[in-house]
């Protein structure tokens, strides 16, 4: 098969684009990408040195849930912008404001401070996710589209890794601020490339944003991702806080969906979820990130508390989960490209992951590490076979004037999943780690208030206590641990039911084909 694909400089003129000239441009966003993926994880590790240096331990969260709610709330702006204005220069303004960010952050005093940039800079990071993904779909046909789009579900891979390796090798080797300054030459090597090497198609047409809808919307996730990070920690599930947050946020998507009905330009068209493909596959985007995150998240607690192992070491432990991540995001993107079919992949990967689920439900103290590491990779080729695959779907199935508010989509509605999967596993974790200490070391009276920072610093707690009340801890860890996993297995099997219900279309082999087809629709309906 030929390394050619078209290129387009104008909507009337094409040329061909070589696989090299592509990959020049898939460097490019792959770099940009990875900049927001990192920072998600990356302050992990720096957090207890960022709070004694700026002393602000009371707003510890803050710092992380500042940058997950302005990246989400500004993913279906950044897809809708990049519609109607063109995604090179809107591309370039989000890795501008994302280094910004960085360097502010960086430059911080003290916790406000620290706070807000870090909102800049997540405000940032939802258009180098959502538009890269986008950009993808302007310069690679859908036939060839799996084919690079794989190498980007291995960018999510190394990130979720290497962002805690990294995070805690520049806090102990420099300073916790350098976490934010390594942004600088990688973004802007990106900015560079994308200058000079991407040439995109540019509409201009008069239009006029849905700030209303903007708000309703932003309203309603901001609401809704807060009941995940207060609930059961700073409020109980139950208190007028957490109730009147729940009672805004749906009040505030009972008010979007309707407006969108009838605004002339919405922020997410809900014409959109008339097509089947898309609708299957931005639900299963959201299952599959409530599951995959539920999932990794809680690996390395795992292999610190009852393995002892560092931080460091705990995320070099799970290297066989990269690995499956990596193999099947890069070989189902060429099957794909090369058989013209993408069905399949979602079907096994949910399976693979419903299996893995399964096998870490049988978790015990001795459980071996080569009998882990198994089991991670069977999770991680059933997480890479599929999790890029869903952008392919829905990219394929819209017409390319939707191109990024679909894919901008299909991103929010999985790192919604992300947010609420964290959120509910760790619920499930801290409640049932108290019930099982009650149950395994009956004499600790304050059992009932076991919560999750006990959970972060539990061996360092019972370091002095007797070898049974440590023995029983670690037990009442690992049967919590068997719990998350069990609850993970329902959704994985909806999962399923959603990868069976998706339907597939013929991926188109050219970018000309794309655009003759959309124009062929458009002339039949005039």
């Amino acid at each position: 098969m030929s390394d050619v694909v078209p290129k387009i400089n104008t909507l009337e003129h094409t040329e061909e684009r070589s696989h090299r000239e592509i990959m020049v441009v898939i460097t490019a966003l792959m770099l940009a990408m990875l900049l927001g993926a990192l920072d998600q994880t990356i302050v992990s590790t720096a957090l207890p040195r960022i709070v004694t240096d700026l002393h602000g331990l009371n707003r510890l969260s803050w710092v992380v849930t500042a940058y997950l709610l302005t990246s989400t709330i500004a993913m279906p702006l950044y897809g809708k912008i990049g519609d109607m204005y063109g995604r090179k220069k809107i591309f370039m303004f989000s890795i501008a404001i994302f280094l910004i960010g960085s360097v502010l952050c960086g430059l911080s005093q003290n916790m406000t401070e620290l706070i807000g940039f870090r909102a800049l800079q997540g405000f940032g990071a939802g258009g180098l996710i959502t538009l890269a993904l986008a950009i993808v779909g302007d310069v690679v046909p859908a036939r060839r589209r799996g084919r690079y789009q794989g190498y980007f579900g291995a960018v999510f891979g190394v990130a979720s890794i290497a962002g805690p390796l990294l995070g805690g090798f520049f806090t102990d080797s420099l300073s916790w601020r350098w976490i934010f300054y390594v942004n600088i030459p990688i973004g802007l090597l990106a900015l560079l490339a994308i200058w000079f090497r991407l040439h995109l198609p540019v509409h201009r047409t008069e239009h006029k944003i849905d700030f209303v809808g903007t708000a309703l919307l932003t309203a309603s996730v901001v609401c809704l991702l807060l009941v995940t990070v207060l609930g059961g920690t700073s409020y109980a599930w139950g208190s007028p806080t957490i109730i009147g947050l729940i009672a805004a946020g749906l009040l505030s998507l009972g008010l979007f969906i309707p407006w969108e009905g009838h605004v002339p330009e919405p922020i997410l068209p809900l014409r959109l979820f008339k097509n089947e493909i898309f609708t299957v596959s931005v639900l299963l985007s959201l299952v599959v990130g409530i599951a995959m995150f539920g999932a990794i998240i809680f690996l390395p607690e795992y292999q610190q508390i009852i393995r002892g192992a560092s931080a460091t070491k705990s995320g070099l432990m799970l290297l066989p989960l990269v690995f499956g991540m990596l193999v099947a995001s890069i070989i189902s993107g060429r099957i794909i490209s090369h058989w013209g079919r993408y069905r399949l992949f979602p079907i096994i990967g949910t399976i693979l992951v419903t299996i893995g689920f399964y096998l870490f439900s049988t978790i015990t103290l001795s459980t071996s590490y080569l009998r882990l590491s198994v089991w991670m990779v069977v999770l991680g080729i059933g997480i890479g076979s599929f999790m890029q695959v869903m952008t392919l779907a829905v990219q394929n199935s819209v017409d390319r004037k939707d191109l990024g508010t679909a894919t901008s989509a299909a991103t929010f509605f999985r790192t919604m999943g992300s947010a609420f999967g964290t959120s509910l596993f760790g619920a499930i974790l801290v409640n049932r780690l108290s019930h099982n200490i009650t149950k395994f070391v009956p004499h600790v009276a304050s059992a009932p208030a076991i919560n999750a920072s006990i959970i972060q610093s539990g061996t360092a707690q019972l370091a002095k206590a007797p070898p049974a009340v440590i023995h029983g801890f670690f037990l009442a860890f690992a049967h919590a641990f068997h719990t998350v996993y069990l609850w993970g297995i329902p959704l994985a099997f909806i999962a399923i039911l959603l990868a069976l219900m998706l339907k597939e279309t013929p991926l188109r082999t050219s970018i000309r084909e794309e655009a003759a087809g959309e124009a062929l629709e458009f002339h039949e309906k005039i």
